[in-house]
């Protein structure tokens, strides 16, 4: 009989399990030995919350990632085999899920038998999607819960999850409930968060901070320095004594100005073209953007629809099952609230100030021009707080890139994006600290 570690590896918002593979190849190639203890890594990655299924929200999705957890533990079983330990690592999206599927565990008495070892999340936004005081945010913000069905709500805080009209999000982190204590029963918790550049879950709530700017409180943080090898160089992040002097603007069209331009170009790899055809493609773009983004908002909207649709459905055949952990805490919640009317808030907060926001600004970084102030709503701030409560290990990724960040950490595509690479070395970083 053999004893096994069992990984989880959980992939994000319209993921699926190719994402994780230069996850899974260099924690295999790390850790291919067993523990001192001749305790073996078994490692799982998440297939059946796939592609549309992300849509569904981070509960169904959770509630799917479980069964394929006791699907395969009982698989070992069946072969004579044992899981002793657990570990969870989840991508974006999939941090989220993980953070339901522990809940789930815990409460169907998972852990009574097995020992929670690592919980990791590598750019996940822990606590919803945050704005800025800028149109297209605002845009977002309000397509965001309507184009990304039930996901779409519970990442902007605006869904009533529990019988009490809270947020899942708001339930998940509260230290009284079954998530939090779940959480806080793994020997170690280390989270993943692009300092720089990452446009789809930005540093404040991948890191689960109050502030965006992570340079004036970084001198304790860590910076993830790339080789040729991409082996990471970890080393503490100080601000320069005297912020450097502004560089110097290039003349419009003069060389150096050209240079910057196709050095910063906000397009992908594959919609790069050389002269003259880029010169062709940016004269069509007044046509191409206006087709693209309805193209977007028509798949986007049409793939919503679908979702709620086989929500309902879910919904109807499991109104009877009690097993379903929302169920489980709806009953709780109902049995507290008479007795305990202020438990759900904060004393400073009323519910009619939950989704107001905060005064919008901007930020100066040292030595920098000014940049948009992510702004987060008071609930928000709330789950900041609650979370940071918890023994967390926040691992700052410093991806100096011109293009989104987001994939990169966890070189999610390398077959078609060369720069991917540069991840590989957070990867062995999170393999390197991994506890077998």
């Amino acid at each position: 009989m053999s004893s096994y570690h069992l990984l989880v590896l959980v992939h994000g918002m319209w993921g699926n399990t190719s994402h994780m593979a230069e996850l899974k190849r260099i924690m295999l190639e790390t850790r291919a030995q067993p523990s001192a203890e001749g305790i073996e890594m078994r490692l799982l990655v998440a297939e059946t919350n796939q592609e549309a299924s992300t849509y569904d929200g981070i509960d169904w999705g959770g509630e799917r990632v479980a069964q394929e957890v006791f699907d395969e533990v009982e698989k070992l079983q069946r072969d004579g085999d044992k899981v002793v330990r657990f570990s969870i690592t989840g991508y974006s999206l999939g941090g989220l899920v993980s953070r339901y599927v522990v809940g789930i565990l815990n409460r169907r008495g998972f852990f009574e038998d097995v020992t929670p070892f690592n919980f990791n999340t590598i750019a996940t936004p822990h606590v919803g999607l945050p704005t800025y005081p800028s149109f297209v945010s605002s845009l977002f913000s309000t397509l965001g819960p309507r184009l990304l069905s039930r996901t779409g709500e519970q990442f902007y805080c605006v869904d009533k999850w529990s019988s009490t009209g809270r947020p899942l999000l708001d339930v998940m982190a509260d230290p009284d409930q079954i998530f939090y204590k779940s959480l806080a029963a793994f020997k170690t918790i280390r989270i993943y968060a692009n300092s720089v550049n990452d446009r789809t879950v930005p540093y404040v709530t991948a890191a689960i901070e109050l502030e965006d700017n992570f340079l004036d409180h970084a001198t304790n943080g860590i910076e993830i320095e790339l080789h040729e090898e991409y082996n990471p160089i970890i080393k503490s992040y100080s601000l320069p004594a005297i912020s450097p002097a502004p560089t110097p603007k290039p003349a419009i069209l003069s060389r150096q100005w050209l240079k910057n331009k196709k050095e910063r170009t906000f397009l992908p790899p594959f919609l790069q073209f050389r002269f003259p055809f880029n010169l062709v493609f940016y004269a069509l773009l007044p046509i191409l953007i206006p087709i693209g983004a309805s193209l977007i908002i028509v798949r986007l909207s049409l793939a919503s629809r679908s979702s709620r649709a086989r929500i309902r459905l879910l919904e109807k055949e499991n109104e009877s099952n009690g097993e379903r952990l929302i169920h489980l805490l709806s009953d709780l919640e109902r049995q507290v609230e008479d007795a305990v009317v202020d438990i759900i808030d904060d004393p400073g907060i009323t519910s009619s100030d939950k989704n107001v926001l905060p005064e919008k600004g901007r930020r100066k970084t040292k030595g920098s021009s000014s940049e948009p102030k992510a702004i987060l709503t008071p609930l928000q701030q709330k789950l900041v707080r609650a979370l940071n409560t918890l023994p967390l290990n926040k691992e700052l990724v410093y991806l100096n890139i011109g293009h989104n960040s987001h994939a990169t950490i966890i070189s999610r595509d390398v077959k078609r994006f060369e720069m991917h690479r540069l991840g590989q070395g957070v990867i062995k970083h999170w393999a390197d600290s991994f506890i077998l």
